[in-house]
This record gives structure tokens, C-alpha cells and sequence, in this order.
């Protein structure tokens, strides 16, 4: 006699090995997408929470400045309020900057995946504008950044263009207000006031962009590509 089957268990259909594979691989690929949305949510939500604080601080600023008319009073509430959002701006770019290489390695992954996908369907490669290769020029190329300046003002203004940049900036001209509210709270001349403003923030911005570039290229030299866009060709 055959034995019966627990009751409600059903046997499921064996696929065959290149369509289980590719449901595993879009599986992934759906997966990484998910990620992607994930990130970019964190990203929008961390910079409307830093210019939240900004705009409210600024708020309070006002009402205190029209009480206190600008006094004592006023300058070391300004220094205590800007002191707090200047670190809440620092903390918004470096976190943008972590979601950023994120993004990246859920690129390269997906990148792979894709290169999956033509090894066993390489007739369709021309029906797809992005690429197979997981290193950087692929991932450039899938996010349509071949074209972005790698030198000079382009640069320069496409760094300025992204999320960390533009909070950078604005965190660089917070760190100048408080220099300048402190250089006033003790005397110091009008000039050395503009001077201290102007100084704080380029040199804010520079510790931003030398942090990022640091950190970019150590995210660039710990990703080893498996699929490069110069391939070597396959022993026979």
C-alpha cells in the first residue's frame, strides 16, 4: 500500500534549474530595489529634519531678538541654539553621506544580478540601457553619471548639487553665524567679526569636503568588482 500524504500537505512542482535560478535572482533583484526606496526615504526624511530644526531656530531667534532687543541675552541663546544646529547639520551629512555608499553597493548589486541575467540570455543585452558590471564606471553608467565632471568648477558645482552638499553649505553658513555671535559677545572689532564669519565657513567646508572625499575613496578601494567593464577574456 502507498503511503497517504499528511492531510493539506501538497507537493510543489519542481522547476527546472535556469527558471528556478532566474526567480532567485529576481527575488534579489526586487530585494535590492526595496533597499534602494528605503534609502532614499532616510535620506529625504534626515534633511527635512535638519532644515525643521533650522527654520525653528531661526523662529525662536526672532521672538527672542524682538525681547530682548538683540541684547546679552539674545547673543548667548543665539550661540547655545546655533551650536546645536550646526551639530545636527555635521550629523545630517555625515549620515547622507553613509546612505549614499548604500546606494552605491545596492547599484553594484543589482549591477550583478543583471550581468546574471545576460549570462544566460545574452540576446538581450541590446533592449537594456544600463550595464552589467559592478564596477564604478558600470555603476556610473546605471545611475547616469558618465557624464558628471570628474575635475575642476564641474565638479566642484555637481558636489555642491547633491544632498551632503547642499546641507554641507548650509551647515558651513551656520558655523560662520556662530563665530561671528561670538567674536561680537566679546568685543572683538567689526572686521575681525566679517574675518572669523568668512573663515569658519570656508573652512567648514572644506573639512566637509575633504571628509567626503576621504570617505569616498576608502568606500571606492574596500569594493572589489567581480564584473569589470574591462573584462578579461575567458581562457579556452
Amino acid at each position: 500500500m502507498i503511503a497517504a500524504e499528511p492531510p493539506g500537505e501538497q507537493r510543489q512542482p519542481q522547476l527546472p534549474e535556469d527558471a528556478g535560478a532566474l526567480q532567485v535572482l529576481a527575488t534579489e533583484h526586487w530585494s535590492l530595489l526595496a533597499m534602494r526606496s528605503l534609502t532614499y526615504s532616510e535620506s529625504l526624511s534626515r534633511v527635512s529634519m535638519f532644515l525643521s530644526v533650522l527654520a525653528g531656530a531661526v523662529i525662536a531667534l526672532a521672538l527672542v531678538a524682538q525681547a530682548d532687543r538683540f541684547g546679552q541675552t539674545f547673543v548667548l541663546i543665539a550661540i547655545l541654539v546655533l551650536s546645536v544646529v550646526l551639530f545636527i547639520g555635521v550629523a545630517t551629512v555625515v549620515r547622507l553621506e553613509v546612505l549614499n555608499h548604500d546606494d552605491l553597493r545596492w547599484v553594484m548589486g543589482m549591477n550583478r544580478i543583471r550581468h546574471a541575467y545576460l549570462e544566460r540570455h545574452p540576446e538581450l543585452e541590446p533592449y537594456f540601457v544600463t550595464t552589467k558590471h559592478d564596477d564604478f564606471i558600470g555603476v556610473s553608467t546605471t545611475l547616469g553619471y558618465e557624464r558628471t565632471p570628474t575635475r575642476g568648477i564641474g565638479q566642484l558645482a555637481h558636489g555642491m548639487q547633491t544632498l551632503p552638499g547642499m546641507v554641507g553649505v548650509v551647515a558651513a553658513v551656520i558655523a560662520g553665524a556662530l563665530v561671528a555671535l561670538i567674536a561680537d559677545a566679546l568685543s572683538a572689532p567689526t572686521a575681525l567679526v566679517v574675518a572669523g564669519a568668512v573663515g569658519a565657513f570656508l573652512l567648514t567646508m572644506a573639512m566637509i569636503g575633504i571628509w567626503g572625499i576621504r570617505s569616498f575613496l576608502q568606500f571606492r578601494a574596500s569594493h572589489e568588482p567581480r564584473f569589470a567593464s574591462q573584462e578579461l577574456p575567458k581562457q579556452q
